[in-house]
């Protein structure tokens, strides 16, 4: 079992950035792939990063490519997300979760049915 526990929301504007953590307790995390979705009001909850197990490899929606990158420290079991040139569009509860044991390959981890424990979640607003 792993338990996920996301901090670092908050309120910041346009053009600033955050760093989200989500420390992670369970004996397996380090063997897991992990990833980050966000929800917008009103909107569907949608992907935004992943990063294998190794931290050797990454994927990001197009969206945020280039401004948020994701790691992992798995000496102290937790994932970071990087966010800078935070837009008012990145308002939204972001969630880390982890990735089904079954799968690798970090560019098929954008799919929320491949994740399997999921935390509560930490609210960003960007303001205008």
């Amino acid at each position: 079992q792993v338990q996920l526990v996301e901090s670092g929301g908050g309120l910041v504007q346009a053009g600033g950035s955050l760093r989200l953590s989500c420390a992670a307790s369970g004996r397996t995390f380090s063997n897991r792939a992990m990833g980050w979705f966000r929800q917008a009001p009103g909107k569907e909850r949608e992907f935004v990063a992943a990063i294998t197990w190794s931290g050797a490899g990454t994927y990001y929606a197009d969206s945020v490519k280039g401004r948020f990158t994701i790691s992992r420290d798995n000496a102290k079991n937790t994932v970071y997300l990087q966010m800078n040139s935070l837009k008012p569009e990145d308002t939204a509860v972001y969630y880390c979760a982890a990735v089904r044991p079954e799968y690798s390959t970090v560019a098929t981890m954008t799919s929320e049915n491949r994740y399997d424990y999921w935390g509560q979640g930490t609210q960003v607003t960007v303001s205008s």
